[in-house]
């Protein structure tokens, strides 16, 4: 399995059939790769722009969780 369906797999708890989706979208508009791409030196910055869009459509307690369980995939 790939970096980036660790990041899938952590995201579906929180997005549930929008995981796959959210995840790209933050790798592509922010860190402008693909999933593909992901390495392990991507991940502080895709733990960031998680919690920043994750507190957009759930609560804050939530995205914190969702952020640190994909930094911790270091």
């Amino acid at each position: 399995m790939s970096l980036y369906d660790d990041v899938v797999a952590i995201a579906k708890p929180y997005l549930g059939p929008a995981a796959e989706r959210f995840v790209s979208r933050q790798l592509k508009g922010h860190l402008d790769i693909e999933g593909s791409q992901l390495s392990s030196h991507h991940l502080e910055e895709l733990a960031k722009w998680c919690l920043v869009s994750g507190k957009l459509i759930m609560s804050e307690d939530q995205a914190q969780e969702f952020s640190r369980k994909v930094q911790g995939l270091r």
